[in-house]
């Protein structure tokens, strides 16, 4: 039985929504903290209840202003840090700047690594985060990071939605491949994934599809979405390979610039997200848009965390 005793739960601005379903699930109330930001831009932290020996659990991911999000992860860090917490826990749902994981061309910046210095210098502990973009990204810490994953989720919703006998699952590039055939093979189904070459970043030039969705229902699987460029267009594909119908299920839905309006006008019949980001705004904007809660399994991961019980279980169980 979970009491809340010796646990505090902090939230950042950037998705008080989600850590109020992590506390609901708990049981415990989210402790008190003033966050604000100056006329200048400045973030002002204040934590007004005691931490002392305490376990901190600061809630913040990496969306909407993010520099101003992971500036507010780092002071509540230092603030409980001062004021003797006992443990401090960082849990990013969305790792601020993931896809600057590598130095890609001549004098770029490695950001992830950058961030994972500030979080650690600010006092953290543990650092807890949900299918990180690039697994390496777990090596730049010198603290514990568990990494959870929405795929157990993902794979409920399957069940629970679609009949397997009329599925395929597809990657829309080959760097997503062994996650979409991880959940294929556990769903016991086809795989298809697309080869890629872009002319810009984030300008897809040419897809090319690798198998076979004939008359199947196709589901897109990928660890984010930002402008669904490439989701929209892999759609496209699969309708004219002969697919029936055609989903995607990504992890964090960032839906920058026009993505609602690509999703809209795409061959998508919905793109499923889950609630690392705040998506209540593009659920009211797109009726093609829906939300799996992760709420459970961060709420889980906390709970296991505190009491010093292994969390791998969540890498293939959605908590009930």
């Amino acid at each position: 039985m979970f009491t809340g005793n010796g646990i505090k739960l902090f939230a950042g601005t950037s998705h008080p929504e989600l850590a109020e379903i992590i506390a609901r699930r708990l049981g415990v109330s989210l402790a008190r903290a003033e966050v604000t930001k100056s006329g200048i831009g400045e973030s002002h932290v204040r934590i007004t209840e005691s931490v002392r020996e305490d376990d901190v659990y600061i809630i913040n991911t990496g969306c909407g202003e993010i520099n101003t999000a992971l500036m507010e992860v780092c002071i509540m860090i230092h603030a409980c840090k001062i004021a003797s917490a006992k443990r401090i826990t960082a849990i990013l749902p969305l790792y601020p700047y993931a896809r600057q994981d590598k130095k890609d061309k001549s004098r770029a910046p490695i950001t992830a690594k950058l961030v994972a210095n500030m979080i650690q210098k600010s006092g953290c502990d543990h650092v807890i985060t949900m299918d990180l973009h690039a697994s390496q990204i777990q090596g730049f810490f010198d603290v514990p990071v568990d990494k959870l994953y929405a795929e157990p989720s993902a794979i409920q919703y399957i069940r629970t939605n679609f009949n397997l006998a009329d599925i395929v699952i597809v990657s829309p590039d080959a760097g997503g491949a062994k996650r979409a055939t991880s959940i294929a093979d556990r769903l016991g189904v086809d795989f298809a994934l697309f080869h890629k070459e872009r002319k810009k970043a984030n300008e897809v030039s040419r897809m090319v599809l690798v198998g076979h969705v004939k008359e199947k229902i196709a589901i897109l699987v990928d660890d984010m979405a930002d402008t669904c460029g490439t989701l929209c267009l892999a759609a496209q594909h699969l309708s004219e390979a002969g697919a029936t119908k055609v989903y995607a299920m990504v992890t964090h839905g960032i839906l920058s610039g026009n993505a609602l309006k690509n999703v809209e006008e795409s061959a998508l019949e919905k793109l499923i997200v889950t609630n690392t980001l705040p998506q209540s705004e593009n659920v009211a904007s797109c009726s093609k848009v829906e939300v799996i809660d992760i709420g459970n399994v961060l709420a889980e991961v906390i709970r296991r965390s505190h009491y010093g019980e292994s969390v791998s279980k969540l890498f293939d169980e959605v908590p009930y």
